[in-house]
């Protein structure tokens, strides 16, 4: 099968390339020109991804990995073509908070105070006028210039407003309620008219440090579970109740919702109409279904027997400065600088390795490289019948890997093991 893979920031490098070892005929554009030199060697790639259709015909497959890119998505459909990834709609909720809470809202989900503002000077007002803890969020994925407020006065927040004012070029600005308790996400395949395979509940870690320290990042790590009971709490108090409007968009994708559960119920705070990152590599790791006959199902409107380990998966982020911020200076970045293994490691072992920022160095089939600029090099993975287990086999495999001046969170998953599963639990949730 041919497949079309269209990125913009290459969140689905390693979607891109097990598609080709599955045996696709794959063609790659990458949108992010500080990403153009990642998968050199790795996967054919091409500068014009729209002269390529004729190449991909309607027989074939196109990959959207990003939003930004759905009314071009319904455009193709409409013309015949068999298209993955999201749409217009799904855009508008990723890309829209207040409108996302709107949706939400509407169709029951729930609702989280979330107000967006195009001027700094009134946010900043705002924040004095109505105290207490908020937390900046930007229309974007870019969550590194996420903060959540820690001050009952809202002074912290009014500091990182007063700086983004001044300091950034920023046009917009969304402030959303602080609200205490255990976030996790719940998300599932959608073909336009039906769900597609179990509900999947994930568990993200998105600061930079352990415990939870240090500012938001794309993510350094998740923790993830198939759910066979279609009427599980989780997915039928949040998810579920978004079918008519995925529907009514012709959405044909992944689809999650991030929401915080305490005692008093759960609140929705975002949603990410597209695939994830790390998620998609850790549905890798858990998937035993080729990816081409999951997507193609999704893409065509058909149902798919998606099969999956059963148990827990874990993936950590690996990275190398200037992770979580783009390079200001490429002087110290380490492109071109090899990629080791300390010994040989075993076709198992290589499936749980997810590139993103590398490269094969003189085309050589084994010898890799760090590419890009942005220090997303790549993403380990494992799985096992319990969270400990999946850390023991994920950890033993990092410590194989050497990539200079690389770091990652040792902790990944101790939190949801040693509280919130039991808080989960005990409120009825799991």
């Amino acid at each position: 099968m041919r497949v079309l893979f269209v990125s913009g920031e290459l969140i689905g490098a390693d979607l891109c390339y097990r598609l080709k070892n599955e045996g696709c005929d794959v063609r790659l554009f990458i949108e992010d020109e500080s990403r153009k030199d990642c998968l050199e060697g790795m996967v054919e790639k091409t500068d014009d991804w729209k002269k390529e259709l004729g190449w991909v015909g309607k027989d074939g497959l196109i990959v959207f990995d990003d939003v930004g890119y759905g009314e071009i998505q319904d455009e193709l459909r409409a013309q015949g073509y068999q298209v993955v990834g999201g749409s217009a709609g799904g855009d508008e909720l990723e890309l829209n908070r207040e409108y996302c809470q709107q949706i939400f809202s509407s169709h029951g989900v729930g609702f989280v105070d979330s107000r967006k503002f195009y001027n700094f000077d009134e946010a900043i007002d705002f924040v004095q006028c109505n105290k207490g803890k908020w937390v900046i969020k930007q229309d974007s994925h870019t969550s590194m210039l996420n903060y959540v407020g820690q001050m009952n006065d809202g002074s912290d927040v009014i500091g990182v407003l007063k700086n983004y004012r001044d300091a950034h070029n920023m046009s917009s600005v969304n402030l959303q309620k602080y609200i205490k308790g255990i976030e996790i996400a719940v998300a599932r395949y959608f073909n336009g008219n039906e769900w597609v395979g179990p509900a999947e509940l994930n568990i993200e870690h998105k600061c930079l440090c352990n415990n939870d320290i240090g500012p938001k990042t794309g993510e350094m790590g998740t923790v993830m579970w198939y759910d066979e009971d279609g009427n599980n709490r989780i997915f039928t108090n949040t998810l579920a109740k978004l079918k008519p409007y995925l529907k009514q968009i012709n959405f044909k994708g992944a689809i999650d919702i991030n929401f915080i559960i305490n005692e008093g119920g759960a609140f929705p705070i975002e949603a990410t109409a597209r695939f994830g990152c790390p998620s998609t590599q850790l549905q890798a790791q858990l998937h035993q279904s080729p990816w081409r006959e999951l997507l193609l199902a999704v893409a065509k409107g058909e149902q798919h027997n998606l099969e999956h380990k059963k148990g827990y998966g874990i993936v950590v982020s690996i990275a190398i400065p200037p992770f979580p911020y783009k390079a200001i200076s490429q002087e110290y970045y380490l492109r071109g600088v090899d990629i080791l293994f300390k010994g040989t490691l075993t076709e198992e072992e290589m499936n749980s390795i997810h590139f993103e920022e590398v490269s094969l160095k003189n085309n050589n089939s084994s010898h890799y490289c760090i590419a890009g600029s942005n220090g997303y090099i790549l993403y380990v993975s494992g799985s096992g019948g319990t969270i400990q287990e999946s850390r023991l086999r994920v950890y033993k495999l990092i410590d194989k890997i050497v990539i200079p001046k690389m770091f990652y969170r040792t902790d990944i998953g101790v939190k949801f093991i040693e509280n919130d599963m039991v808080l989960l639990k005990k409120w009825g949730w799991l």
